[in-house]
């Protein structure tokens, strides 16, 4: 699993970010890529990535501010000719995320090669079940328009059959690896013995993605961000801007910190950063959260990590 950053900019597209988009790269896990929130000029950044269009099945838009959707109409288009002829697509997003995207291609007269469903979410939250066993949660925030955060909940992955234990019982390949693996007893033609549950590993925890829509401090980005393994926080103001963040609907670096120490998240990600910090500035926002949080790390376009 990896998380890719297309667009970190807040507001409008600037020379260093573009507007919001990442994608969380499932490839190994699902064969598919998923996306979250589409800012304009989100295909172009595409070009610059090794992201096939076809593999991203599922965009989820947190909310219908312009830098986090209007790159919805060009991408869904550019699909249809980048080999994503056959390969449905499903959108979810606050109401009126459908009659944006009909509208959009109606205008434009543009026809689409490929299955397109979109589904508005419940603005009071809800579960997303995907029918591979992953887990999608997601509740309002506050940014004075229905902004939603996306908690993604990869399902447990079961231990593995540790072969290198089984080598001195020279096991031809057949069923009875296949119970070990289902941790039964098994009986060898030598009348050896073995309980699978010392040859399989442990089971793993699935991980957990949250990305948050543009919000201030609300109580529902603690149980959004709750044992995150990688927390996709806004970061638009600086420490001494709370009050200003808090009268724009916004959230500020510290504030985000706080959220991951207070809520066990692993890694924190601040993104939706001002084009005010350059440089040095943007350094200094990232600082200040890891005073309080030091796993923090204030992204750019096209920053990749393994989670």
């Amino acid at each position: 699993m990896h998380i890719q950053f297309l667009g970190t900019g807040a507001g409008v597209p600037a020379k260093s970010r573009n507007v919001s988009s990442l994608v969380l790269k499932l490839l190994d896990e699902i064969n598919e890529v998923w996306m979250f929130d589409c800012g304009e000029g989100t295909q172009q950044q595409i070009l610059e990535t090794t992201i096939r269009p076809r593999k991203i099945t599922n965009i989820f838009i947190t909310h219908l501010h312009g830098d986090h959707m209007f790159g919805l109409p060009g991408f869904l288009s550019s699909r249809s000719f980048q080999g994503g002829e056959n390969d449905p697509l499903t959108i979810y997003g606050p109401k009126g995320i459908k009659d944006f995207i009909h509208t959009s291609l109606r205008v434009s007269r543009s026809r689409l090669s490929y299955p397109l469903n979109i589904v508005e979410l419940d603005p009071k939250g809800g579960v997303i079940e995907k029918s591979n066993g992953w887990i999608i949660r997601y509740l309002p925030l506050d940014h004075g328009i229905l902004s939603f955060g996306y908690r993604v909940e990869e399902p447990d992955a079961v231990g593995e059959l540790q072969m290198d234990k089984l080598t001195t019982y020279q096991i031809p390949n057949g069923p009875i690896f296949g119970k070990l693996k289902n941790k039964e007893t098994v009986e060898l033609e030598d009348g050896t013995v073995l309980c699978g549950e010392d040859f399989v590993g442990e089971d793993r925890p699935g991980r957990i993605v949250t990305v948050l829509g543009d919000t201030r401090k609300c109580a529902n980005i603690a149980t959004l961000a709750k044992d995150a393994n990688v927390l996709v926080h806004e970061s638009t103001f600086s420490k001494k801007e709370t009050k200003m963040a808090h009268d724009y609907f916004h959230s500020t670096n510290v504030q985000a910190a706080q959220v991951a120490k207070a809520q066990g998240v692993k890694q924190l990600y601040l993104t939706h950063i001002s084009a005010r910090y350059l440089g040095k500035m943007a350094k200094q926002l990232e600082a200040e959260a890891r005073a309080v949080f030091p796993n923090t790390r204030l992204v750019f376009d096209f920053d990749e990590f393994k989670i």
